[in-house]
């Protein structure tokens, strides 16, 4: 599993001019499933994102988690974090999983992010979605579940 985490001030997603998901603040994590993904990569990057030290402490170093500041998350599922653009012009979407195992696997993810006693907010899995955000930092990483 691969995710984009984006420290945000405030985010939402929308899906036909609806807001199905929407976060003070917090993190918006664009999750991509690729076909060999299991439950442990889930609950290790579940695990790692609830705690992976990116917010700032009294002394303005990153020193505290989403846990320790009682921040929230919008979940989006993002197939496409998946591309090779390698050869060619146009992406290749071969890596990503199929929408079957993907959706169990994403909706596993959030569901472990919840049981974290954290907010967690979702677009639509496989709705073209709007997501905007105020990025806080801006701060952005890419957070894999296998080296």
């Amino acid at each position: 599993m691969r995710v984009v985490v984006q420290r945000s001030k405030n985010a939402k997603v929308t899906v036909n001019g609806e807001i199905t998901g929407q976060i003070s603040k917090g993190l918006v994590l664009l999750v991509g499933v690729t076909h060999d993904d299991k439950e442990e990569d889930a609950v290790f990057l579940a695990d790692k994102i609830a705690n992976l030290r990116i917010f700032e402490d009294d002394a303005g170093k990153m020193n505290l988690s989403l846990l320790d500041v009682g921040g929230e998350i919008l979940s989006v599922s993002q197939f496409t974090l998946y591309g090779d653009c390698r050869k060619g012009r146009r992406p290749n979407f071969m890596e990503a999983a199929r929408p079957e195992q993907a959706n169990q696997l994403y909706e596993r993810f959030n569901s472990l992010l919840r049981k974290k006693d954290i907010k967690v907010e979702t677009g639509i899995f496989g709705a073209m979605m709007d997501v905007e955000l105020i990025n806080d930092g801006p701060v952005t990483l890419i957070v894999e579940s296998k080296g």
